[in-house]
């Protein structure tokens, strides 16, 4: 204990480890050269690991991709993955023949469930400048009952999703974008139909904090039962509870219990995840996340055999067209443009 009201300080790395219900949080943060014609970097990939290529080189990564980044067909079973794009762009491709393309401030919230294979590349769309990109991209477990659930995928447009301000005694503003949860009378977008955050009641809040320098911000409060992780990955340095906290640190706090955030001369940004622990056994393996060993055998079996339901475009690393803007195609048809 590091007071009565934070249990852990911990730095970051590439993945931030979290609290149940989340299962793992990753910060991609890449300074992408200008694109090419193929929408990958018009740059140089001699020297690196491509497939498998996570050290960052001049300032970027090709990840799992080889032409461009980002993560080609891979499959999901159990659990839900919220993807929020700070800035630049992701393009969605799914075994079920959804597509999208969204970024600067869109969120994905898409729900594995049963299975499904999905690409998630990042296309340079800019051959004239450089492409830089920064998103999160957190893991959210499944209880048991809804680990089944029909796959589905929700788009949050980032003209839909809402800001709460907080002023202190000096005037100085902190803004909260709610992607998940409540503060006072505003409410982010309803999630995925069968994410385990549509049940109020398990009080999930996934939370982008800004605050001025020199801004003191007091978190709202939560239930007694809800996990409370903090992620300060930008800024100068702030105090949590008259703690000293450095920049790219996480801090678990008590989420029933009023703290006080305290920035310092810059701005500060930080990334909050809550919720009630599913208490339930998890196992793990890779990209399949269920509650016993059989039910994993039986995860490996199904894709094998079934592969989710194949792969209906043209490439592994599928990208849209440079032209297209925003959108979300989803497995019924349906389309729609923020």
């Amino acid at each position: 204990m590091y007071n009565r009201l934070i249990t852990n300080i911990r730095p970051l790395g590439f993945t931030w480890q979290t609290q149940n219900p989340f299962l793992f949080c990753v910060h991609h943060l890449d300074h992408y050269p200008k694109g090419n014609e193929e929408l990958g970097p018009d740059a140089s990939l001699a020297g690196r690991n491509l497939g498998q290529d996570f050290t960052t080189k001049d300032g970027w990564r090709m990840y799992h991709g080889e032409a461009i980044p980002g993560f080609p067909a891979h499959p999901h079973r159990g659990f839900e993955t919220v993807t929020v794009v700070l800035n630049g762009f992701v393009d969605h491709s799914d075994s079920h023949g959804a597509a999208g393309r969204y970024g600067n401030g869109d969120v994905q919230w898409m729900t594995a469930g049963a299975g499904l294979q999905h690409a998630e590349m990042f296309p340079l769309l800019n051959r004239n400048e450089d492409n830089p990109l920064e998103l999160f991209q957190i893991w959210l477990n499944l209880p048991k009952a809804r680990k089944f659930a029909d796959p589905h995928y929700k788009m949050l447009w980032a003209e839909d999703i809402p800001v709460y301000t907080q002023k202190d005694a000096k005037g100085n503003v902190s803004e909260i974008t709610l992607i998940a949860g409540t503060i006072e009378d505003v409410s982010a977008p309803a999630p995925a139909p069968d994410s385990y955050a549509a049940d109020a009641e398990n009080d999930v809040s996934i939370w982008l904090i800004k605050m001025a320098p020199h801004a003191s911000l007091e978190l709202p409060t939560a239930s007694a039962e809800a996990d409370r992780s903090l992620y300060y990955y930008r800024g100068s340095g702030i105090k949590a509870a008259g703690i000293d906290i450095k920049p790219y640190h996480s801090i678990d706090l008590l989420a029933d219990e009023k703290v006080i955030l305290e920035n310092g001369y810059d701005e500060a940004f930080l990334l909050l995840l809550q919720g009630k622990p599913i208490n339930e056994p998890v196992v793990q393996h890779g990209p399949f996340v269920m509650n016993t060993g059989a039910e994993i055998k039986q995860a490996i079996m199904d894709y094998q055999q079934t592969q989710f339901g194949g792969w209906p475009w043209p490439r592994h690393d599928n990208v849209h067209n440079r032209e297209e803007g925003r959108f979300a195609k989803y497995a019924d048809g349906k389309e729609e443009r923020p």
